[in-house]
């Protein structure tokens, strides 16, 4: 794994705003606009390190679902922050119909340098996003850049795969809704359900897209609907289930979910089971069942244990995203106290890979089961947060 650096293609912000990537830019806090798609640099990765990553990737979504299965099997639900006994039980249902739901992609953060094993540093299996840009602008810099070159992305292929064989899954007659916050000011999230119900439409799907806004509710016949009153028996969300259960609607969406046996009326998508994977007290329930194992680090519910006198540690809101909310802590510090109204998980201090001052994070693409592709972010500071930038890769 080596970081290079190389002269940005001329006109390359035209050219990614074309290929679907319309925030290239990120606005920093001094009223700044800098690159967030960075093709001044680039990373080479050889050919026995992608495979044994995609080794890693597999085998930790296994973990996952092994860890998902403990939580429900063991009323686990409140070390997840879920106290609704009733979104607990709808959860419950979900996994254990998980055969009968679509379920699609999700996103693995990890740390890594080209030197040690891959670490697991979180997973998005609800609302992940830098989708696009991995999966599309991607590719297409490097045809143009390195052509013959290969590169850890079959995210496309894999996608429209995926919507085909889950397809029987739908209900049978009725369009996929494809909805998003129309609170997004950057269109990220505009364009990753765009992008997400393109690969749809090419499995052959009918797609009718929505902002979670304009989702209205019939009283009539108790069921949601778009802005045409079209009844909404499937819809895939860009909106994380903690808002979609706790929000105004939230008691309509758990009345009428479909979590597979036919008696609700809305298949969401992702399913219901995915919180338990997008929490980050998943990360203390791995390291319960797989105490030692090389791609984990350390992780705990109640407190940062022996990590605050050893490695130091990460405290993660359970729910935080974009890095809002984590703090460092070096060994030896004082522990910072959280209440019980900001629960989170203390996982070991894991400082990002440096190069050349650049600090980076892999994120390793899972479809269904299956690994399938990486996007690079790199920050200037030791959290990635909303200010990273996306960097290409190639392999050597």
């Amino acid at each position: 794994m080596e970081r290079h650096t190389i002269e940005p293609r001329p006109g390359w912000q035209q050219t990614v705003e074309a290929q679907g990537l319309i925030y290239p830019l990120t606005r920093y806090p001094d009223d700044s606009l800098r690159p967030y798609w960075d093709e001044s640099a680039y990373y080479e990765f050889t050919l026995p390190e992608v495979e044994a990553l995609e080794e890693v990737v597999e085998e930790l979504h296994g973990m996952c679902l092994a860890a998902a299965a403990h939580i429900v099997e063991h009323d686990r639900f409140a070390d997840l922050g879920i106290d609704d006994p009733r979104l607990a039980a709808l959860v419950a249902e979900s996994w254990r119909r998980r055969d009968e739901l679509p379920s699609l992609y999700g996103r693995f953060d990890l740390h890594y340098d080209g030197t040690g094993p891959a670490k697991m540093l979180e997973y998005n299996a609800d609302t992940p996003t830098s989708l696009v840009e991995a999966a599309s602008p991607q590719w297409f810099w490097m045809e143009e850049r390195f052509p013959g070159a290969d590169q850890w992305n079959s995210l496309h292929e894999r996608l429209v795969a995926a919507w085909k064989r889950q397809a029987p899954l739908l209900p049978p007659g009725a369009p996929l809704h494809f909805a998003h916050s129309a609170g997004d000011e950057l269109g990220e999230d505009l364009m990753t359900v765009a992008y997400l119900e393109e690969t749809a439409q090419q499995a052959g799907l009918e797609t009718v897209a929505v902002s979670m806004e304009d989702i209205g509710w019939d009283r009539l016949s108790g069921r949601f609907v778009d802005q045409r009153l079209r009844f909404m028996r499937a819809c895939f969300k860009l909106y994380p289930w903690e808002w979609l259960a706790t929000d105004d609607f939230g008691g309509y969406v758990l009345d009428t979910l479909d979590n597979g046996g036919g008696t609700g009326s809305t298949l969401w998508i992702e399913p219901a089971w995915k919180m338990l994977l997008s929490n980050k007290a998943l990360l203390a329930v791995l390291w319960e069942l797989y105490p030692g194992h090389p791609n984990l680090l350390p992780a705990y519910l109640d407190g940062p244990r022996e990590l605050a006198h050893t490695r130091g540690y990460a405290a993660k809101p359970l729910l935080g995203r974009e890095g809002a909310g984590v703090t460092l802590h070096e060994p030896g510090a004082a522990p910072v106290p959280r209440g019980p109204e900001d629960p989170c998980c203390y996982q070991e201090l894991a400082p990002l890979p440096d190069f050349d001052g650049n600090r980076v994070v892999l994120g390793a693409w899972v479809v269904e089961d299956e690994a399938a592709g990486l996007g690079i972010r790199e920050s200037s500071g030791p959290v990635t947060d909303e200010y990273a930038r996306f960097v290409p890769h190639v392999i050597r």
